[in-house]
Parts: C-alpha cells; structure tokens; sequence
C-alpha cells in the first residue's frame, strides 16, 4: 500500500470513486470514461458527475444502449494503448457483454503471448435492493471467479474505493470492480494524493479468536453488527473483507481459519456455484483436518431478486442470520 502523504479527506465511497477518476484522468491523459449516462447525466449513482466539464467529451462520453458494444470498442481502444473505465449500470447487464469481456479482453494477453494487454476497468452496482427486481437487483460477481485473466474488486470503504480503484486504473490486465449499491454513501477518511490499496490483500476488519467470518461488500456492514452481538454473549468473531475475489487472499483467509478453526462465509450472492462455494472449498482443502466444526455458508436463497421489500429482506442474508448461524457453529 503507497500512499503521497498522510493528510486524509472525509468523504462518501460514491465521492471518493469521482475524485479517483478525475486524479487519474488529470494524471494520466489515457484514461477517459465511457458508458450510458456517464456524461450528461453524471453517471447512474452520481460517481461521474462534473467528469464532463472538466475534461470534455473526447474523454468523458455517452454510449447507446449496448452493453456489448461498450465493452468492445473499450477492449478495441485498450489494445490500441488507452485505459478506458466502462460504467455498465448493475450488473445483471454483464452477461450481456461476457464474449468481449471474458473471451476477448481477460485472454487477449495469453493469446498474443503476453505482448498485448488490455487494461480496462468496468464499474458495476451490485446488491439486491427493493424494488430493483429480477432484472436490476442482482448479485453476480461470484460468476466471475474462474475466468483466467480477469481480476475482480469490490471495495468496501471509501479509503478502499479510492486505493482499489486506482490500482485497478493502472493494472495492465482487465477489472470488474463490482460496488455493492449499500455502501455508496457511507462515508470514512480517504488519503490525499498517489494511494493505492492492492488488488489480491484482504483486510482484517475485526480480530478475534473463536471463528472467523469471511464477507465481501455491503456484508460486511451486517457481519461487523452481528460480530457485535456475538461479543456481547462471550463470542469474538474476526470479520475478513475480502476486497479482491480474483486474486483471493488465500494467505489472510486461511491463517484466520487456522487460528479460530471455525469459520463462516457471508455472501449477498447464491451458495450455489457462487463465492462462497468456492472460498468453502479452498478451506476444507488446505485445512480440513484442522477444522472444529464444518464450514457453514450464509447466502441468498436461490430465487430471482423480488421486487418486494419483504421478499428482498427474507431473501439476502441478515445480522439475525449471520448471528444465529455464528452461534450455531461454536456450539452457543
């Protein structure tokens, strides 16, 4: 982690997103913006909002409606030597794009031999949310997980958000960078100047002894609330943020687990084939005989995002969930 200096700026994660495009679009004249109503309008959540007025729309430009075509002429303008950073709006839309995302850009180094890259940067929103629906209120990013090539963050603090982002901007190779929708306006300090934060480093949001929690994203707003309530029945919990799905820390995730020996993953997304599968396999495999009980998985219930509130709370795991599955496990 660098950062240029040690004075720090509050700001929402939304902001700390739009001060990271424009240090880097100021910094570097490759980068540009591109994607639908990133111009004008100021981009879907506000995070591209003045971009325009600042830098024009040679570098800050709206898209028609194909999220295809997006992701493909960034690809195209990559491989010919700039750094494009996609807006593609929620990412139930990302499957509209996976040949030029997942067949082209995350395997054109591997297929010239390494003498060609392409350093795209696609933001997305995830998280379910009411009224978002089938179509608009997804949580995917677990899919993403085994394509060689593509590397995948998802920022969960402000000061992430910048140091995530910005890494993400200057890696040769493609990123999602997928921003969990309950998160946008919480606010913390973010370091001023050249910060970066690694792709592939978890964080260890919370130390503890008796088990350990692995989440991502807006999860790790619930777990720290469930870790909480854990404490105070005799229960301490270490809350893992992961930050990077693709690299995964392994090295973080499994020294908590053999530490605590109990662990439980908390995923907005399916179990099924999903993230938490994948993190549930890794530590059964390195760690097995070490476990005091079996990894125990908390995810949504595998439906469609529903429209209605209820439905949305009944669906996406809570801090009761989190808790009771928590106290389950060391045997409260």
């Amino acid at each position: 982690m660098s950062d240029g200096g040690t004075k720090t700026k509050e700001m929402r994660l939304q902001e700390a997103l739009r001060e990271t495009l424009r240090y880097e679009m100021a910094r570097d004249p490759r980068v540009f913006v591109m994607g639908e109503d990133v111009a004008l309008f100021g981009g879907a959540y506000g995070v591209t909002r003045g971009l325009l007025q600042e830098f024009g729309d040679g570098r800050v430009r709206d898209t028609p409606i194909s999220e295809a075509a997006i992701v493909g002429v960034a690809a195209g303008a990559a491989i010919n030597g700039l750094r494009p950073v996609v807006e593609i709006q929620f990412c139930d839309l990302l499957p509209l794009c996976m040949d030029q995302l997942v067949t082209l850009a995350a395997r054109y180094h591997y297929m010239t031999g390494g003498k060609i890259s392409v350093p795209i940067v696609i933001r997305n929103k995830f998280g379910t949310r009411p009224g978002g629906g089938p179509s608009h209120s997804s949580c995917n990013h677990g899919a993403f997980i085994p394509f060689p090539g593509l590397k995948i963050i998802a920022p969960t603090t402000p000061a992430d958000a910048k140091g995530l982002l910005l890494a993400a901007i200057r890696d040769p190779n493609p990123v999602l960078c997928f921003e969990s929708h309950h998160l946008y306006g919480i606010t913390g300090p973010v370091p001023e100047g050249d910060y970066m934060v690694p792709i592939g480093k978890a964080a260890i949001r919370k130390p503890g002894k008796d088990l350990t929690i692995v989440t991502c994203g807006g999860m790790v707003l619930k777990a720290d609330e469930a870790a909480g309530r854990l404490g105070e029945k005799g229960v301490d919990a270490e809350i893992i943020d992961l930050r990077s799905l693709a690299p995964l820390d392994t090295e973080t995730i499994l020294a908590s687990v053999a530490k605590t020996r109990r662990v439980v993953i908390v995923d907005e997304g399916p179990v099924v084939g999903g993230l938490t599968a994948e993190l549930a396999a890794v530590i059964q495999e390195n760690l097995f005989s070490n476990l005091k009980a079996p990894v125990i998985r908390v995810g949504a219930a595998p439906i469609p995002p529903p429209h209605s509130g209820p439905l949305v709370e009944a669906m996406v795991p809570g801090v009761d969930r989190i808790e009771a599955e928590a106290l389950r496990l060391v045997g409260a």
